[in-house]
């Protein structure tokens, strides 16, 4: 294996947690999304039950 620079390393260090940053935006936006669902579904049945 080759040696890499500090410069690469501290560039692959940057990418490596900008990518968890947007995997960890899009998994917060997929479950507010899903409670927010929930929160009208529930609301609905409860305003007006079956």
């Amino acid at each position: 294996m080759r040696d890499l620079s500090a410069e690469a390393r501290s560039h692959l260090r940057a990418r490596s947690s900008s990518n968890r940053a947007a995997v960890r935006f899009h998994t917060v936006a997929v479950y507010s999304s899903l409670a927010l669902i929930a929160a009208i579904v529930f609301g609905a049945v409860s305003v007006r039950p079956f």
